[in-house]
């Protein structure tokens, strides 16, 4: 199947992640079913539509027209058997307990048809060695962000046996509903943002353990530097900026190296002041590529002061 096919889809779980999920493919003009073993969950996902939504409306990216009908291809049940009939994918986002993904997959293979894709939206499982299906062809890692209704991206994932054909549907069906998508050449655990969140997690626990700072100054610290460079230069791009000379030198001072950095620096890729280092900057000179950085960086700094994104939510 296309995904420009896609009628009816199942997301099963409806907490901070289902709702949005489910919002975000109705929106999209896709039936929706939602499932949850628990009906103050789906009574409370029913409001976190309608606030989500009000949202938009308030922002001007949905009308009020378009509420209702949203809303309307939400259907919501606490029988996944029932409301897997007939889906073209299935999405799994309930709790990170491997027990409980493994039943659930379980029951998604026995309710949805054979050519059903299945995905999960973990965030930290191995979801190919958790569940056991029949059928791991057509199972795929479709990772969210929260709140799934505003961030755009969505991670894809293959597992070790997923076909082309699966994360290509997947991928465009995403994308179909508006999502930017990355496709990963292989799973790994916590896909990309996650693996990275993981890496700033621990040391910013231990210094609030240690009273080194406080939250405040911590997220104050984060958004005047990396929330202003992140953005525009990501964390790859970071490198070529700071000089791979420099980040070699600085490695192999806390007795570290690492082959991505080594090699170019032996080949004279530098970074920006090369015109090549880890990226290619196509001939450009250090001057253009530093202009066109640094104007963006002024842009960012005037919008976050400008909407005051840099005080606390």
């Amino acid at each position: 199947m296309d995904a420009k096919d896609v009628k009816r889809v199942l997301v099963v779980g409806a907490g901070t992640m289902g709702n949005g999920i489910a919002q975000v493919f109705a929106r999209a003009g896709i039936e929706v079913g939602l499932v949850d073993v628990n009906e103050e969950t789906l009574d409370r996902a029913k409001e976190r539509i309608e606030t989500g939504l009000k949202t938009l409306v308030e922002y001007g990216s949905v009308t009020e027209k378009e509420v209702a009908p949203i809303l309307g291809r939400i259907e919501t049940s606490t029988d996944l058997e029932a409301m897997a009939k007939g889906v073209d994918f299935a999405l799994e986002a309930v709790v990170e307990v491997p027990d409980v993904k493994k039943e659930i997959f379980s029951r998604l293979e026995a309710s949805c048809a054979e050519d059903t894709v299945l995905a999960s939206n973990t965030s930290s499982l191995d979801i190919f060695n958790v569940v056991e299906v029949k059928n791991p062809k057509r199972l795929v890692g479709a990772h969210w962000f929260a709140p799934p209704h505003i961030i755009p991206l969505v991670e894809v994932a293959p597992g070790p046996e997923t076909t082309q054909e699966v994360v290509d549907f997947t991928d465009g069906l995403m994308r179909r509903i508006g999502k930017e998508t990355l496709v990963m050449k292989e799973f790994v655990p916590g896909f990309i943002v996650n693996r990275l969140q993981n890496a700033i997690a621990m040391p910013v626990l231990e210094m609030l353990a240690q009273g080194s700072a406080s939250p405040e100054d911590i997220d104050r610290a984060v958004k005047l530097t990396l929330g202003i460079r992140l953005p525009i230069v990501g964390v790859v791009q970071t490198y070529d900026f700071t000089g791979l000379d420099l980040v070699h030198d600085i490695m192999k001072g806390i007795g570290m190296a690492h082959p991505v950095i080594d090699e170019r620096v032996e080949n004279g890729h530098l970074g920006a002041k090369t015109g090549k280092g880890i990226y290619d900057y196509g001939g450009r000179s250090e001057a253009e590529i530093l202009n066109k950085r640094d104007k963006l960086y002024l842009q960012m700094v005037d919008h976050l002061s400008k909407i005051k994104a840099l005080e606390p939510v």
